[in-house]
């Protein structure tokens, strides 16, 4: 789905949900209100599959505005620190800026998050007004550009492709800190998630539901980048029933695996045994 600003990742789902006329449907990756762009939502069966979506890296374009911070790191929070100084940094000073934070291993996770502490999303307690100290997660971006490095004003446009897990907010204010300055995300759409680019997405607009029954992908998509495994019909059935099987030399985690009928499952190698975890035959 292509998501547009304004609704709620569940918004999109619960559409879904009715245009469809089923209730077994979720989505793999949050997209805050405020963010467009690809949300790839996983339909009966299918939704065994979303931890392995979920983990898969994501592509994002957006706007960092230079000059204050703001409470969530984004357009939507309060102000906070504001750049004393003023004035945009140069483009020599933002090019640094870049590959300083690129190549941080740890990010401050935003208060305003979806991040646990005891059990209890942060969010929810930043909202009561409680003090909010998340632990550095480790993330990786790939990759952190300019799109255009003498964009107007005070705003630099970015693309990111990044880990799951990697706060793209919390990246525009570390833009900012490393530039010597203060900055919040102003925009933000996301482009992609492994193998699936927006450019292909369903737009969520008034013809959604005419054509919810035609934009259906196979299942197998969702495992692409999972190595895959072959079995016959007669370790196919033990599959089935839970039973560990032989695994292919050097193969270790998890692997797709398929039948004749195609996709069964998924399994995890170890110590030269295949150990199904998700069952998918019907």
């Amino acid at each position: 789905m292509d998501k547009p600003a304004g609704p709620t990742s569940h918004d999109v789902v619960a559409r879904a949900r009715r245009a469809l006329g089923m209730r077994r449907i979720g989505h793999a990756g949050t997209l805050d209100p405020p963010a467009s762009g690809l949300l790839v939502l996983l339909i009966g069966r299918a939704t065994r599959l979303m931890q392995f979506v979920s983990l898969l890296d994501k592509r994002y374009i957006g706007t960092v505005r230079f000059g204050w911070e703001t409470t969530t790191d984004d357009a939507t929070g309060q102000p906070t620190a504001r750049d004393d100084v003023g004035g945009r940094p140069s483009a020599a000073t933002i090019r640094s800026a870049l590959e300083t934070v690129r190549a941080q291993p740890l990010q401050d996770p935003p208060p305003i998050s979806a991040k646990k502490i005891e059990g209890e999303r942060a969010y929810r307690r930043a909202r009561r007004g409680e003090a909010v100290a998340l632990q550095p997660a480790a993330i990786a971006i790939h990759r952190l550009t300019a799109r255009d490095i003498a964009a107007p004003d005070d705003e630099l446009p970015i693309e990111v492709e990044c880990s799951s897990g990697t706060y793209v907010r919390a990246i525009a204010r570390d833009i900012g800190r490393a530039a010597g300055t203060r900055a919040h995300l102003a925009s933000l759409r996301r482009t992609g998630i492994g193998p699936w680019d927006v450019r292909d997405a369903v737009p969520f607009d008034t013809a959604f539901e005419a054509a919810a029954g035609t934009m259906i992908r196979p299942m197998e998509e969702a495992v692409a980048h999972l190595p895959r495994v072959e079995l016959d019909d007669v370790s196919a059935q033990r599959f089935k029933f839970g039973q560990r099987l032989g695994a292919p030399p050097a193969l270790e985690g998890p692997a797709a695996v398929f039948a004749a009928a195609g996709l069964i499952g998924v399994a995890e190698a170890r110590d030269g045994l295949l150990k199904p975890t998700v069952g998918l035959a019907s």
